[in-house]
């Protein structure tokens, strides 16, 4: 499985028709997969912070069993 930062990146870009996306690797301080991740899209609009998350999980969720940590932050374009 590709776990890479641009495999991320490109894959929750295009599921959740984000404007920003950004993908860092903080496995080098863990023992497994960890990533920390932006997500700035308009599908966020009028949502709180649990359905954002879910969407973000649903957009990964074949990866997410193989990742140890997993950060994200959510944000609207405004």
């Amino acid at each position: 499985m590709d776990l890479s930062t641009d495999y991320l990146r490109e894959k929750l870009q295009r599921d959740l028709e984000a404007d920003h996306v950004e993908v860092e690797d903080t496995t080098p301080n863990r023992c497994a997969f960890s990533f920390r991740v932006l997500v700035v899209s308009s599908k966020f609009e009028g949502k709180p912070l649990l359905q954002r998350h879910r969407l973000v999980n649903d957009s990964l969720s074949e990866e997410l069993p193989h990742i140890h940590a997993f950060e994200q932050k959510t944000l609207t374009p405004e």
